[in-house]
């Protein structure tokens, strides 16, 4: 819930996911300490959209995945994509932090590729950049090799020849 707290203490209004029970727990803890107004939601990535309901009835201007695309497998990354279009308007920022190919395999998530995230992430998502990063962990100072993806929902699909 850090990176959804660092936004609520900017003035932003956030709406938090997570599928395990103690981390919205601990989000939760930590939002009242800090009297921070936020919306915690234990949710499974793979199915958001009542959120968008439930929410304010309307989809998100801005969606931030740190650490989650890099768990799923093929067939699901194309489900996520699909939940989270469902959540944005056309200009919704999507930003992507996910453990790249360039990382050794120590175990841990599923490497992703550039490839892999421009195939996800095509129409109805432009993608405007995807950069090489250090995705901090506990494993390693450093940290481990990753992409920073921004992208934006365009709200239509694409054909090969526009």
């Amino acid at each position: 819930g850090e990176n959804a707290l660092y936004m609520a203490a900017r003035g932003l209004d956030v709406h938090g996911v997570d599928f395990a029970p103690r981390a919205i727990e601990a989000a939760r803890r930590k939002a009242t300490t800090r009297e921070l107004p936020t919306t915690f939601e234990v949710r499974d990535a793979l199915d958001l959209g009542p959120i968008r309901d439930a929410r304010r009835g309307r989809a998100f201007d801005s969606i931030l995945d740190s650490g989650v695309f890099h768990v799923f497998s093929d067939e699901e990354r194309v489900r996520y994509a699909r939940n989270l279009a469902a959540m944005a308007r056309p200009g919704t920022s999507l930003v992507i932090v996910c453990m790249s190919e360039h990382e050794p395999d120590w175990g841990g998530p599923r490497r992703v590729t550039e490839a892999e995230l421009r195939a996800t992430f095509g129409a109805p998502w432009a993608i405007e950049s995807i950069e090489a990063t250090r995705y901090a962990t506990l494993l390693d100072t450093r940290g481990a090799a990753a992409w920073l993806t921004i992208a934006t929902y365009v709200g239509r699909t694409v054909s090969q020849g526009n």
